[in-house]
């Protein structure tokens, strides 16, 4: 299992989505895909894939990696994270809706 480290900003976006009534679904939703995350980050249900145009919090050439938190649903949202910063630790770097 894998331990989730958070950026400030990755913190800042989930408590927004928990502290919203009208976000309560939502926040459900990446919760379920964070677990997945956890426990498989390559879990089907994920659609787990690299995503260029964001940069990792440890540097150059660490990648980034896109997750689906929802899907088919206009601004599903997705959760960006890397690897690290040591081994079985994965940061999550924001939580955002699709544009």
């Amino acid at each position: 299992m894998m331990e989730l480290i958070w950026t400030h900003e990755a913190q800042g976006q989930l408590n927004q989505l928990d502290a919203s009534g009208r976000h309560q679904a939502v926040a459900r939703q990446v919760k379920k895909a964070l677990g997945f995350l956890q426990t498989n980050p390559l879990h089907p249900s994920l659609h787990t894939h690299e995503y260029q145009s964001l940069d990792s919090p440890y540097g150059a050439g660490q990648k980034v990696f896109e997750a689906y938190a929802q899907n088919n649903t206009p601004g599903a949202y997705r959760v960006f994270w890397c690897y690290g910063p040591r081994k079985k630790q994965i940061t999550i770097i924001a939580i955002t809706p699709h544009p």
